[in-house]
């Protein structure tokens, strides 16, 4: 027996040695568990929020997906989850109405077991945007940076034709139009290229800024959100700091990977113009690569006033583009590409248009590529950004000859340095940009073919200090100007290679009195560089029905801005006013100066550079009248004058504003708004005075499932008693009013 036992004990050993790998096996996992579990279970608590308005989100599903554990928010948007044994784990956060969201963690301290988490609501199916304890995104931020800023539900109802049409009723914003395609946004006053519009932060290539009948080349549809920047970090874009920047995000080239692949598909009608619009985009994650593509074709007719229709107002655009991206920890490289064309009709028939109307077709390429790597400390970036943009730009007459023609071939390039989240310095960016525009015209226009470039440095840094935030930056550019053809003109002066060096700055205060009452205050000085058309036109310009006259002698536009504001943000109240003051010399400016030239029997307008000062001020109130009902009225005023003669500057518009009452909650906003100017009678000569006017309009909004889809529908009925009235910044205004009652309904399906 006792043979017999030692036999077994034997056995068994030599057996446990013969399967010693099995056993090392288990022993190198048991390790690894070891070496990557904390030492001690915790928990996260944290808490979800909207990042279109800040309110909390409840029954969002939040999910540690190497443990499978789970848990829910509660209606005030808190969470906690766990036990949990990784320091480096993934969190997901998913919700019918939001798209979800992958956030890798790693704790380093107990700071770091508390979350903010900002979902993007589906409507607009953006990239996610995490938000922790490191950095928030507060009522301070928006601040600093924006005017306004539209995205999810408040941009899916707002969407109009154009850019200019969604922004129209935010403060300060205004709309110079000949016709509804050509409509370009106007800040306090300020137009042309003082308003620089840009695409997913680089500058966006067209004419548009050059004369009222040119068009913007951007689709608002397929738009994430848009943005009015503000403040100093505009300089990081332009050196016009009095002006404003728009910044129209699409991310075409994709910056995070999904986690399923995800359709939008939409829709738009509108009566006023027999509008219809049709679109896809998708995002197709192939790890660890990131797809991109949207499509968008537009049509409309004629647009019907009050007092019947506006001939050749009619358009038709096609656009879409593509995009993919490597995405790893080291950050993205991406590519994309993308195409746009606009056919669209100038009215014509009457002073200060073609007599039969003209027709433009213009048509853009760009080649983009973008990329955002990072330092080998986490919160520091390289960004480098390349853009080669084709456009091509043509003017037929009614006959169908060429008018004018213009091919422009532009190389842009931007190099960043940029850095987050630091204690004094909280954050900030070192820059290059370089530009160089390959600028051709034909047909009936005399200015020469010209090529331009442009090299800027440009910093910009954000301190804290307690309750003491500024904002700072400096840009210095060179500019040259070169004409292909150099010679004396009897008309304009002597055409030549011009150069110019300029220096912009910028400061902006906000001291934090409490959690919800901000003062502050900005002062910069602003600069900017005449265009081409300023510095060389020398002709008929067919479309705007003007016989342009350049001034090769012009100086860089160069001035002094201030602005002081004061921010109150109550549980139940909502307020803010702003004052500003420009003064500016060498502005920029083309005048009628009621001279005919004979040859073409066109109004002789020349470019001229004027000392001037515009001021005025901003105003806006959101009062909370019971659950989910609002009150909200707005209201800005300019006013621009010449030092000298003290006369009106030309094209200011006048006192206007916005009222409103309605509903909103998480699936349903509805309300009544009523939109007003007051009559402009303030005008330079051989200008037109336009009287006041107030309008209403009614709008709807919500937001519904579909089986596992959601889905949004949007319905606005503007100008609900079909009243005729005139935007003072309309070239046809002489003739036609704006578009009468208008139903238009937008739906959106996210798959």
């Amino acid at each position: 027996m006792k043979n017999l036992t030692r036999k077994n004990f034997l056995t068994k050993l030599n057996s446990c040695f013969e399967n010693r790998h099995y056993l090392l096996a288990i022993l190198l996992i048991l390790f690894n568990l070891k070496a990557n579990s904390s030492e001690i279970p915790f928990y996260i608590n944290g808490r979800i929020l909207s990042a279109e308005n800040s309110e909390p989100i409840s029954n969002a599903v939040i999910e540690i997906v190497e443990q499978k554990i789970y848990t829910t928010s509660k209606n005030d948007g808190t969470f906690t989850i766990g036990p949990i044994n990784f320091k480096k784990f993934r969190i997901k956060v998913t919700h019918l109405a939001f798209q979800e969201k992958l956030i890798d963690i790693e704790i380093k301290s107990e700071s770091n077991k508390n979350v903010v988490i900002y979902l993007i609501p589906r409507i607009l199916d953006l990239s996610p945007l995490i938000i922790s304890d490191k950095k928030t995104t507060d009522f301070l931020d928006e601040l600093q940076e924006y005017n306004a800023k539209l995205s999810g539900k408040s941009l899916h109802q707002k969407l109009g034709q154009t850019i200019a049409q969604t922004l129209k009723n935010e403060t300060g914003i205004s709309v110079r139009s000949m016709g509804p395609a050509p409509s370009r946004p106007i800040f306090r006053g300020l137009g042309q290229d003082r308003i620089v519009i840009t695409e997913d932060g680089m500058k966006s290539i067209d004419l548009s800024a050059t004369s009222p009948d040119h068009a913007v080349t951007i689709e608002p549809f397929v738009s994430e959100r848009i943005e009015v920047l503000r403040g100093p970090k505009i300089l990081t874009q332009t050196s016009t700091t009095i002006g404003g920047l728009i910044n129209v995000v699409q991310e075409n080239i994709p910056s995070v990977i999904h986690n399923t692949p995800h359709f939008t598909f939409g829709s738009y009608f509108e009566s006023a113009n027999h509008g219809m619009l049709g679109s896809i985009k998708t995002g197709i994650p192939l790890n660890p690569f990131q797809i991109k593509f949207d499509l968008v074709k537009r049509k409309t007719s004629d647009l019907t006033t009050p007092i019947g229709k506006l001939k050749n107002s009619s358009s038709e655009n096609f656009n879409g583009s593509a995009g993919i991206s490597y995405i790893k920890d080291f950050g993205f490289i991406g590519g994309s590409l993308k195409t746009y064309e606009l056919n669209y009709g100038i009215p014509g028939g009457f002073i200060g248009a073609h007599p039969l109307g003209v027709n433009i077709k213009i048509f853009k390429k760009q080649y983009a590529l973008s990329s955002r790597i990072k330092t080998n400390n986490s919160e520091n970036f390289f960004n480098i950004d390349f853009r080669n943009d084709y456009y091509r730009h043509k003017e037929f007459e009614h006959s169908g000859l060429i008018g004018s023609e213009f091919k422009i071939i532009t190389n842009s390039l931007k190099i960043i340095y940029e850095h987050e989240n630091g204690k004094i310095l909280k954050s900030g960016e070192f820059g290059l940009s370089i530009e160089h525009r390959d600028f051709d015209i034909g047909g009936y226009v005399f200015t020469p073919p010209t090529q331009s470039a442009n090299v800027s440095l440009f910093l910009y840094e954000d301190f804290h200090l307690k309750d003491i935030n500024l904002e700072t930056a400096l840009r210095l550019s060179y500019d040259v100007v070169n004409p292909s053809v150099k010679k004396l003109s009897s008309r304009i002066g002597q055409i030549r290679k011009r150069e110019f060096f300029n220096i912009s700055a910028a400061a902006s205060l906000i001291y934090q009195i409490s959690n919800v009452v901000f003062i502050g205050a900005n002062l910069s000085r602003s600069t900017r560089v005449p265009t081409i058309e300023e510095l060389f036109s020398e002709g008929p310009h067919l479309a705007a029905y003007s016989f342009e006259v350049g001034n090769p002698d012009l100086n860089s536009e160069r001035g002094w801005g201030t602005e002081i504001f004061v921010y109150h943000k109550f549980e139940n109240l909502d307020f803010n006013l702003n004052a500003f003051y420009n003064f500016l010399n060498s502005y920029i400016i083309p005048r009628n100066t009621g001279d005919t030239n004979y040859q073409t029997f066109l109004p002789i307008y020349k470019t001229f550079g004027e000392n001037v000062t515009i001021y005025g001020f901003e105003g806006s109130i959101k009062i909370k009248l019971m659950r989910d009902v609002f009150l909200q009225s707005s209201i800005s005023h300019t006013t621009g004058k010449f030092r000298n003669s003290k006369k009106p500057l030309p094209q200011i518009p006048p006192t206007k504003g916005l009222n409103q009452i309605y509903f909103n909650n998480e699936k349903l906003t509805f309300g009544i708004s009523n939109e007003w100017a007051l009559a402009q009678n303030r005008v330079d000569i051989f200008e037109q005075p336009t009287a006041g006017y107030g309008i209403f309009s009614f709008y709807g909004q919500t937001i519904f499932a579909l089986g596992k889809f959601v889905s949004s529908i949007s319905i606005n009925i503007e100008n609900i008693f079909n009243k005729e009235y005139r935007n003072h910044l309309s070239r046809i205004k002489s003739i036609y009013p704006e578009a009468g009652r208008n139903f238009r309904i937008t739906f959106k399906l996210f798959v």
